[in-house]
């Protein structure tokens, strides 16, 4: 690890003219200056040389980064630097937004959770093992080739993979983006914008060495959700190795909202760990809308919700568990 100096500024507007880059580690090699939030990712990062800042600058001094209310109308607003932990246990998020609190409560262990930061995990860079390897210089490093496409394939992308095999790495993201989440984001000089959390994440095809658009010094302060109308339901599922800690293999947002005849009005399905961003199914959608939801619905849509997948050599196994996953998170958030 190079050595760095580290800065805990007290404003944000101090932050941002701190740093070129603002993301945990928007852009490879990079040496100047980078945001930390909770730091997990980041020290994995600057650990194996990743990244090499000249100067790491804390956000934990800046005040109200971490708060969690709600507006007059019903929106809620939680701040970039709010724990895994404090999101998924706060009482608003479990009342209103379950899928969203279900995908925190599995995202890592405890300890993490408890330090990482929601912002911080959405910013995270890939965790493909050709990207973290020093001894691969692969796409997103500057290299001429992707690795995994015809190499070790189990834990990547089923869609959107002929450029870049990523899968985007935060599983909150999933329940975020199906939940119609906005990203606040503020520059140095205090101008502020929003962009869908949708829009936010960048795919192969439209830059393959970054992951976000966060522009330099802009920092993302906060993740915005709508008040949901009446008679949404929703669900959260993942699927790992193991049931502890771990990356999932394929995880599965549902958010339905059922008209007062029991059917279905609009639907959003998002698949997580299935593309080098988080993937709506449209097609799956589609099948729902207009729909009772019963088991065959549910299965028509899980297997709508492949259309147009591309696995690699050692991953398509990946299918057949999506497909489980999208019927039973439908299932479940028709209740």
């Amino acid at each position: 690890m190079n050595r760095f100096a580290y800065a805990r500024p007290g404003t944000l507007a101090e932050a941002a003219a701190e740093t070129g880059l603002v993301s945990e580690a928007m852009v490879a090699l990079s040496e100047g200056a980078v945001l930390m939030a909770g730091g997990i990712d980041l020290l994995d990062l600057l650990k194996s040389e990743l990244v090499t800042p000249s100067l790491v600058v804390s956000l934990r001094g800046v005040p109200g980064l971490d708060a969690i209310a709600q507006d007059a109308a019903g929106n809620l607003a939680i701040g970039a630097m709010a724990t895994l932990a404090s999101v998924a246990e706060h009482a608003l998020v479990r009342a209103s937004y379950p899928a969203l609190a279900q995908a925190l409560a599995g995202a890592a262990s405890p300890e993490l959770r408890n330090v990482a930061t929601l912002g911080g995990n959405l910013l995270q860079r890939p965790h493909c093992w050709y990207f973290r390897s020093p001894a691969h210089h692969c796409l997103r490093k500057g290299g001429g080739h992707c690795f995994a496409i015809r190499g070790e394939s189990q834990y990547h992308a089923i869609f959107d993979n002929q450029a870049c095999a990523i899968v985007h790495p935060s599983t909150p993201a999933t329940a975020l983006v199906a939940l119609g989440a906005d990203v606040e984001l503020h520059d140095a000089e205090g101008a502020a914008r929003r962009l869908p959390l949708e829009d936010f994440f960048v795919r192969p095809g439209d830059d393959l060495q970054c992951e976000n658009a966060l522009r330099p010094r802009e920092v993302l302060t906060a993740v915005h959700l709508p008040r949901l109308a009446e008679g949404t339901r929703m669900a959260h599922l993942r699927q790992g190795e193991k049931t502890g800690f771990d990356w999932p293999l394929a995880d599965v947002a549902v958010v339905l909202v059922h008209d007062p005849d029991g059917t279905c009005h609009e639907a959003s399905v998002v698949l997580g760990a299935a593309a080098p961003v988080p993937r709506r199914a449209r097609a799956a959608e589609q099948v729902l809308k207009g729909r009772r939801i019963d088991a065959m619905v549910a299965a028509d849509a899980a297997r709508a919700a492949l259309q147009g997948a591309t696995p690699l050599s050692r991953n398509d196994y990946k299918l057949a568990l999506f497909e489980a996953l999208v019927r039973r998170a439908i299932l479940a958030a028709a209740g």
